[in-house]
């Protein structure tokens, strides 16, 4: 019997540790993680950009026509 209580708070601790480590990761890296995308997928359909230096202001239009300004790095820098 005593060594299924440790066996059973073994598990426990396990998914404890699991849980905190998907807690942390949904609520401080996700985040960044969606957010660079949606800006990367927002860059690759701009339009009318206007580069200096190693960034570009741009215009991208969403899916009802609605126009948002966009920050993307300028990928032609140095050409």
């Amino acid at each position: 019997m005593k060594e299924a209580t440790g066996e059973l708070n073994m598990t426990v601790v396990t998914v404890v540790a699991i849980a905190a480590v998907a807690a942390f990761f949904y609520a401080f890296i996700w985040p960044s993680i969606k957010t660079n995308i949606l800006t990367s997928s927002k860059c690759a359909s701009a339009t009318d950009c206007t580069c200096t230096g190693n960034t570009c202001s741009c215009t991208y239009w969403d899916e009802n026509n609605n126009a948002q300004d966009v920050t993307c790095p300028n990928t032609n820098n140095g050409e």
